[in-house]
This record gives structure tokens, C-alpha cells and sequence, in this order.
């Protein structure tokens, strides 16, 4: 076996290990497998349910997907001369890790004080592999479209979910790190 061949290996190990190792680290956080009505869902749109980020996918994985957007620009700017591969598994690492910042009881409470989920109780483990598999989904698109069109794509999904479930990855972003109360209200209401 040739040393790119060695070394092409490595890196899908590395990638196929990060969904174990991201599903031992949620469990290891109290996380649920699946979610606790009993059933597994590959689609739950209803943003303001108990449903809400316990199944496969959700109007969230929008955002996820927006991740791989924004990871796939960033990590191109700053390691353009690295393999697509290496620079997918880094985003995939990324956005795991995120995953499992974002299921902390810290984070979870914090959507709940700062945001309108108030009863939102963290992500399940095949939720979180949806997040991870539609920012994996991101990533691809905008090595596909370039930059101009990942732009459009980007505008265009935060707005349709701004309509949509009046949230946002901005949104969401804006208001984990400096709440606003007029934005709160307005997504309560929809």
C-alpha cells in the first residue's frame, strides 16, 4: 500500500471513529439514543414540540447545514493546500465537538434562559448525527457552488428559517451570546 493510499486510510478511520467517540461523549452527558416517546423519526418539523431535536432531522439541521458552509470557506481560507478530505474530517471534527459543547447542561440551560427554547432538554445522539451528517451535507455543497453561490445559499436558508420557525444559525448565535428581548417575544409568538 502506497503512503497516500496509508495515509488516505487514516483519515476515513479518523472520520468514520469521530461518530462513535461523539455518541460516548453525549451518552456520557445523559443524553438519550433516541428519543424518549419510543419511536425514531427521520423527519420532526415541529420546532415547538416535545419532538423537537429528539429525532433524525429537524428544521435545525439547516443550521448544521450552514456550518458546513461557513467551516468549508474558513478551513479553505486557512489551509487552502490541504486535501478535501483532511479538511472535511476537520470540519467533521468541528461540528462534533460542537455537538458536544452544545448538549452541555451549561449550553442546554442557556437556550432555555437566553432563547425561546424553553423546554428544550438537548439533542439526542442520532439527532446529533444528523446535525453532524448535514453539516458533512454543507461542507459538500460549497466545495460545489463556489463562493458567490454558498453565499446565496446561506442568505437564502436564513431567511426561509427566519420565516419558517423564527430562528436562525445567526439568530441563534446573536442570542446565546447577547439575548435580546424584543427577538425572544417575537420568536415566542411564532
Amino acid at each position: 500500500m502506497s503512503t497516500a493510499n496509508k495515509h488516505n486510510l487514516w483519515l476515513w478511520l479518523a472520520f468514520v471513529a469521530i461518530f462513535p467517540a461523539t455518541a460516548l461523549v453525549l451518552r456520557a452527558e445523559g443524553r438519550l439514543w433516541l428519543c424518549a416517546c419510543g419511536k425514531l423519526l427521520l423527519w420532526s418539523g415541529g420546532v415547538c414540540s416535545a419532538d423537537n431535536s429528539q429525532h433524525f432531522l429537524d428544521p435545525y439541521n439547516f443550521t448544521h447545514l450552514l456550518h458546513g458552509v461557513l467551516f468549508f470557506w474558513l478551513i479553505y481560507w486557512l489551509a487552502p493546500k490541504w486535501q478535501l478530505t483532511t479538511q472535511l474530517l476537520l470540519a467533521t471534527a468541528v461540528e462534533a465537538a460542537w455537538e458536544a459543547l452544545e448538549n452541555t447542561n451549561f449550553i442546554i440551560e442557556r437556550y432555555r434562559t437566553a432563547t425561546a427554547a424553553l423546554g428544550y432538554n438537548g439533542d439526542t445522539v442520532v439527532n446529533s448525527f444528523g446535525d453532524i451528517l448535514c453539516c458533512i451535507a454543507g461542507f459538500l455543497i460549497a466545495q460545489r457552488l463556489g463562493l458567490r453561490r454558498s453565499l446565496i445559499l446561506f442568505a437564502a436558508c436564513e431567511l426561509i428559517l427566519i420565516v419558517w420557525i423564527h430562528d436562525s444559525l445567526l439568530l441563534e448565535i446573536l442570542m446565546l451570546i447577547a439575548p435580546v428581548n424584543a427577538i425572544k417575544a417575537w420568536q415566542m409568538c411564532g
